[in-house]
């Protein structure tokens, strides 16, 4: 679970603050299956499809979150003060980090064919996981694209994986990405559920309708416990005289 939270994080961290349209399309590989991973960008919003099931919404202006429940025709709305709750809960076991030296992409001087592209092969060994990044520096309009992966504008997302590296150093588009969580490596997980790997399969330019970043009409309004109401805490136990 915690590698498959890393790699959205990961795809959603180089994913803000455009203002383009933009729309790709990811081939995600993990634990022997795959699935394709639509992600759509339209000024400072995020549409995430990862699933049929579940749709995200993510609003780089106000830090909502809003999450559809497409089976269940239900909306789940997280607001950007409990945003912010969330990633301070995550930044306390990740402060030691900040302090720690910048890492680099480091080149490895291999060349490789992915997708009828050539890329050079860089790794990165972060905090939290180790990647290698197949970079295309002859994508088509890869410079125009790469000007818009730039940090989301989200406490969220960058508490949530505060060793990412910036995407706006990189000397093309990333093609492939294969990650491993340093925590998957401790506890020794077997095979490729340890690692995920994801390939641009398409990306384009074109148009995109204001109302694929709405809730649809015909869907309910639902709660979520709320884990940050001071209510629904347990009372202190007095000690006994």
């Amino acid at each position: 679970m915690k590698t498959a939270a890393y790699s959205v994080v990961l795809t959603i961290s180089f994913l803000l603050s455009a203002r383009a349209d933009l729309t790709i399309v990811q081939k995600v590989e993990r634990a022997g299956s795959a699935a394709n991973v639509t992600i759509k960008l339209k000024s400072d919003k995020v549409r995430v499809e990862a699933s049929p099931e579940v749709t995200m919404i993510l609003d780089g202006k106000t830090g909502e979150v809003t999450n559809l429940m497409n089976d269940q025709k239900t909306v789940v709305r997280i607001s950007a003060d409990k945003v912010k709750a969330v990633a301070n809960m995550i930044q306390k076991p990740n402060a030691k980090k900040e302090d720690a030296a910048k890492v680099k992409l480091t080149p490895t001087g291999q060349k490789e064919t992915v997708n009828g592209y050539q890329t050079e092969q860089y790794t990165y060994d972060g905090p939290d996981f180790k990647a290698t990044y197949w970079i295309a520096s002859n994508y088509p309009d890869g410079a125009a694209i790469l000007a818009q992966l730039q940090s989301v504008g989200s406490e969220f997302w960058n508490a949530a994986n505060p060793g990412v590296p910036d995407y706006r150093d990189f000397p093309g588009l990333p093609i492939r990405t294969r990650m491993t969580t340093k925590q998957a490596e401790a506890t020794k997980l077997r095979g490729s559920a340890a690692e995920i790997t994801s390939t641009i399969v398409s990306v384009n330019q074109n148009p995109i309708s204001d109302d694929e970043f709405t809730v649809p009409s015909d869907f309910k309004e639902t709660k979520l416990p709320d884990i940050f109401d001071k209510k629904n805490t347990a009372p202190s136990v007095s000690p006994s005289p």
